[in-house]
């Protein structure tokens, strides 16, 4: 049950719940001289893959609500949301990654709205998969894989005699989920990223799945299966061997279920890049009906964040994001 009526029934058991539940009913947007009934008209929004399934989720409960709006939404990385936001041809862009000082400049004003990861990805039947496992990459090797181009063997990687080729995959499309791996891999832009260029978060896991000897990067939604919680089939998450000793540890090992590695960019225990938050954005202050639907989405849509495979900012911080479109 969900809304308004799962809030009463809640409130009428006598159970106690947390501000952050509160805040849809708190804090519900109304713009001067409208009720909830009469809001009608088109949103359009495009852009990052990273933030889509998250935005489907929501739009198809904000259209619930409102049954007078309807919601045109497409995903085609935070590249293409940032220039068709800028350039009119939509009201909200989806955003993976920190705005440039040029986007700011041209009056790109962002909300972030939740928070989500990159994570390192290879094939399951990878001939080294076991020693990955268990001993992790380090930072540094994943760069020398991406960023230098000096390690081309999965031997190298884990320290064996294996001579196979590691294939690097990356991304084709402008987008937040290679803009912040690179920067993970020590302040690097997207173009700096080697590997054969593949569209779309779809298309890099495919890419893994389909070869042995692959390795790409994933936001969490497409490398964890949405019904399971599990990697998806064909490929699995490599652990980061977050103090380089050679052995992914107990505090290291959140990588068997989504929740677990949610859990874990919750307490900040996966780093920063390459977790971050995940923006909308419009051109100048939204206003009017944009403005109502991304303030639900700071309230009211909340409670969908979890479920949908993401994590949720602190109240505190949505917050500020709600002082920000005033």
């Amino acid at each position: 049950m969900r809304g308004k009526t799962w809030l009463v029934l809640i409130l009428a058991a006598g159970i106690v719940i947390s501000p952050v539940l509160l805040l849809g009913c708190i804090e519900k947007p109304e713009e001067p001289g409208t009720t909830s009934e009469e809001l009608h008209g088109t949103i359009k929004i495009s852009g990052a893959w990273a933030l889509y399934p998250m935005v489907v989720t929501w739009s198809e409960e904000f259209q619930k609500v409102h049954p007078g709006v309807r919601i045109d939404l497409s995903a085609g990385g935070a590249g293409k949301g940032m220039t068709d936001v800028l350039g009119g041809m939509v009201d909200i862009g989806m955003v993976s990654r920190a705005l440039y000082p040029q986007e700011l400049e041209r009056g790109a004003f962002w909300v972030a709205v939740t928070k989500d990861a990159v994570v390192p990805t290879m094939n399951v039947n990878n001939p080294v998969s076991e020693d990955l496992l268990r001993n992790g990459v380090t930072k540094q090797t994943f760069e020398g894989i991406w960023i230098t181009g000096t390690i081309t063997t999965w031997g190298e990687v884990v320290g064996t005699g294996n001579t196979d080729k590691i294939a690097v995959y990356t991304r084709s499309d402008s987008c937040g989920a290679a803009e912040e791996w690179a920067r993970y891999l020590g302040n690097n832009y997207q173009e700096d990223l080697l590997g054969v260029a593949v569209y779309g978060d779809p298309g890099l896991a495919e890419a893994v799945r389909k070869d042995q000897f692959g390795i790409g990067y994933n936001n969490l939604n497409y490398a964890y299966d949405a019904m399971t919680g599990e990697p998806v089939a064909g490929i699995r998450i490599i652990p980061i061997d977050l103090d380089e000793n050679g052995l992914i540890e107990k505090e290291e090992n959140f990588y068997g279920t989504k929740s677990e590695l949610q859990q874990a960019i919750g307490r900040g225990d996966y780093p920063s890049p390459p977790a971050r938050d995940l923006n909308l954005v419009t051109k100048g202050k939204p206003s009017g009906l944009t403005r109502e639907f991304i303030a639900w989405c700071l309230t009211e849509g909340q409670q969908y964040v979890s479920e949908t495979g993401y994590i949720p900012l602190p109240e505190e911080k949505l917050r500020a994001e709600l002082e920000k479109i005033g």
